[in-house]
């Protein structure tokens, strides 16, 4: 994974210290990805049929709309729209592979003392120019949401 990281064209990481020190790794990632507003929800279908008329997958609508929680996963089932590439106690990885850009989100949980936290990852390997430029475009958009969506779920108790 560490080759990953430093090949990758995109990456960024943010912590924040839990209030339910609790959690799992996939209760952190519903806590923060699985309560989008319905205004950020509708910017992700907005972006996904752009995207789709150059031909990249994306989730259906359904999977962003309305996404399905439940309290088990396993490696190769999707959490969200995402397909979980690793999954143990301390971390989860989920993400997609597409033909401009292959992109990992990794929700680490960490016990330092008397202190859980977690930190939130995304790394991004470009395929082609395609990959480059779209990530360019939407970099500010991801940075700004992600801690949008992590101080969200901190002022409302979901961490």
């Amino acid at each position: 994974m560490p080759e990953l990281v430093r090949a990758a064209y995109y990456r960024d990481s943010y912590r924040a210290e839990l209030g339910r020190k609790g959690l799992t790794v996939s209760d952190a990632f519903h806590a923060i990805f699985m309560y989008r507003p319905t205004w950020m929800k509708f910017i992700m279908l907005g972006r996904n049929y752009l995207v789709s008329l150059f031909g990249v997958a994306v989730p259906d609508k359904a999977e962003i709309m309305h996404p399905c929680m439940r309290s088990d996963y396993q490696v190769g089932e999707k959490i969200g729209a995402w397909p979980i590439f690793y999954l143990s106690s301390e971390e989860l990885v989920a993400g997609r592979d597409n033909s401009h850009l292959d992109f990992r989100l990794s929700i680490v949980r960490v016990e330092e003392g008397q202190t859980v936290a977690i930190v939130v990852s995304t790394v991004c390997l470009t395929h082609n120019w395609f990959g480059r430029v779209y990530i360019q475009l939407i970099r500010p958009f991801h940075r700004w949401g992600v801690k949008y969506l992590i101080r969200q779920a901190m002022l409302t108790g979901r961490l």
